[in-house]
């Protein structure tokens, strides 16, 4: 079988990549090994989308059918150091209507899967999954496990952090462990949030409070594995206490309405987003630490901004050529290696152990919250993606 863009998985970057190209005149293929599964009650998978990426989900035909009752809009975020630092944003004082949406992640996956099912110049191989790869001056041709054979000009590897692709054509990934696991949990809170985000740096790590619907909270706590184990094994009750203790009780007494899942956390960096005939997108191509919120956002835009390279190109052009994907390497490098490069330096400085700087990086806090100009400016990139 042949086509224009063959995109191995079918997760949140690859499907809204599929999505946003479907006015195209290219003949697409995604394949993914499974499709996504229905999580009964509410996902503790939770992202914070920012308006751009809200805005681009629009565009592409995903967000305006997503469940609005499922829906959190971020007006304010409050951050607090571990000695007397504090910084607060406020979408009001920036001139926006929010900061971030909080989105679970499967109601997301499912409408973008129900997206890409209903496409003209789609064809949605599942499940499968590649078994081999051959790249050529030409065209990439992938062999499934069962033996079809696929060719395209372009292949793009949205396969996820351990990404199959990114490993058969050699494309190098540097991998930095950062020896903690992130713990989630959703909660039902004693007071209201006033969609309000909280973010905490404690000496045990960085706890994150994320609004949810009918007064309900969704938590990340960034800890050294140790402690994240000791976390995930307390009974529903211990558990409850010691997160609301944690954040000073913020919002009161909680309840536990999903049970607490941890996952390990790295930096993983990759020499280049794009090889011959490949393209890198989403937990493929970058990881980077949760505190600022930002994975999710970095994977559409890698979408986005692929798609629009690709989109309209006429017909006597080859979507793999070496000018196209070196222009897509060129327009994500900024925005990925600024945010990789500030959240991995964050972690380390307000890393448990790092208890000499204390004193410097609650300063930084304070000092920045008194600076309305750069305040905002942090609050305008968060958003837009740019200064």
């Amino acid at each position: 079988m042949d086509f224009d863009l063959i995109i191995v998985g079918a997760g949140l970057a690859g499907a809204s990549l599929a999505a946003a190209l479907r006015s195209s005149r290219l003949k697409i293929a995604v394949i993914e090994s499974r499709p996504p599964a229905l999580c009964p009650g509410w996902d503790s998978r939770i992202y914070a989308i920012s308006p751009t990426n809200a805005d681009f989900l629009s565009e592409i035909g995903a967000w305006q059918h997503l469940d609005t009752r499922r829906l959190t809009p971020v007006y304010d975020m409050q951050i607090r150091g571990d000695a007397g630092g504090e910084l607060s944003f406020s979408a009001y004082d920036c001139g926006l209507r929010e900061l971030a949406w909080i989105v679970e992640s499967g109601l997301m996956q499912r409408e973008l899967w129900e997206t890409i099912k209903r496409q003209h110049n789609l064809t949605l191989i599942c499940p499968a999954s590649p078994s081999a790869i051959d790249v050529t001056d030409d065209a990439a041709t992938l062999t499934l496990d069962d033996g079809r054979t696929l060719t395209a000009r372009l292949v793009v590897a949205a396969d996820g952090a351990r990404s199959w692709v990114r490993e058969q054509v050699g494309i190098e990934a540097k991998t930095t462990p950062y020896e903690e696991k992130g713990v989630v949990a959703n909660f039902r809170c004693e007071k209201p949030h006033r969609n309000t985000a909280y973010q905490w740096f404690r000496p045990d790590g960085i706890l994150a409070y994320l609004p949810l619907p009918d007064q309900m909270i969704s938590i990340v706590w960034s800890t050294p594995d140790a402690h994240a184990d000791e976390l995930v094994s307390l009974g529903a009750d211990a558990l409850c206490d010691r997160v609301a203790e944690a954040a000073g009780h913020q919002v009161g007494a909680l309840e536990l309405v999903t049970e607490a899942a941890a996952f390990p956390l790295r930096l993983m960096r990759v020499s280049n987003p794009t090889a011959p005939r490949i393209a890198l997108i989403g937990d493929a191509a970058h990881a980077i630490h949760p505190l600022s919120g930002h994975g999710i956002n970095l994977g559409y835009q890698d979408a986005k901004v692929l798609a629009g390279l690709l989109a309209d190109l006429p017909a006597w052009r080859d979507p793999g050529e070496a000018a196209i994907l070196g222009a897509y390497a060129r327009a994500r490098a900024e925005e990925t290696t600024l945010l990789q490069s500030t959240t991995h330096a964050l972690n380390r400085l307000f890393k448990p152990d790092n208890s000499l700087l204390s004193g410097i990086r609650n300063l930084g806090l304070n000092l920045t919250n008194r600076l309305p100009v750069i305040r905002n400016s942090l609050v305008r990139y968060a958003v837009s993606g740019h200064f």
